[in-house]
This record gives C-alpha cells, structure tokens and sequence, in this order.
C-alpha cells in the first residue's frame, strides 16, 4: 500500500487547494491511490466546513418564496402541498407554523433538501 499524504487544511488558500483536487480526482477509480487520496481530503474538507465555516440561519418563508420565483409560482402552487388555501396563506404570512409534514411536502415537491 501506498502512503498518501494529505496536508492539514489551515486556511481558505489551504481549502479552496484541497476543493480543487477533489474536483481533479472525484472520479477516481475505486482502490486506487487517487480514490484514498479522495477520501482523505473529503475528511479534511469536512472538518475544516465544521470549524470554520457557519451558514447563515434563513427563514423557511423566504426559502418558500425564493423556490416559488425561481419556478415562476404564486402562493396558489402550494395548496395541496402546505394545505387547503387558507392554510397556505396563513403560513405565508406568518400566522400558522409550518409542521414536519409541510416541510416534507414541499421539499419532495420541488426537491429542495429538508436541512435548508
């Protein structure tokens, strides 16, 4: 077996390196040096995100909203999805939480992943 050595990720320039190579090697051939190699980087990568990189908490409204644009929708399209239109506009506004089986709903709808 070959030794692969991955550098400790440190900084962004450390970073955007290692996302390059991954991007140069993401199709490696399962078994190979470059698959490991892969692997590794994908582990520092990760630890790295976790570290130092934060996502910005985003009302799920304006996520609904932003989908709803972007595939051209009025608040109409999500009757059936978040319930019968009063329901729709009550979530819309604000006045009525959305509930686990919304979310569900509306993530399957239009594919968005449900950690968004």
């Amino acid at each position: 077996m070959k030794t692969i050595e991955v550098a400790v990720i440190r900084d962004v320039a450390d970073y955007e390196n290692a996302l390059k190579r991954i991007r140069e090697i993401f199709n490696a051939e399962p078994g190979s040096d470059e698959f490991y190699e892969l692997k590794m980087l994908s582990m520092e990568v990760e630890s790295y995100e976790e570290e130092n990189i934060s996502f910005p908490d985003v009302d799920p409204i304006d996520i609904i909203e932003f989908v709803l644009k972007q595939h051209g929708l009025k608040q109409n399209a999500l009757v059936g999805i978040l319930g019968d239109k009063t329901t729709v506009s009550k979530v819309m506004n604000r006045k009525r939480p959305l509930t686990l089986d919304m979310i569900r709903n509306f993530c399957t709808r239009f594919r968005v992943p449900v950690e968004a």
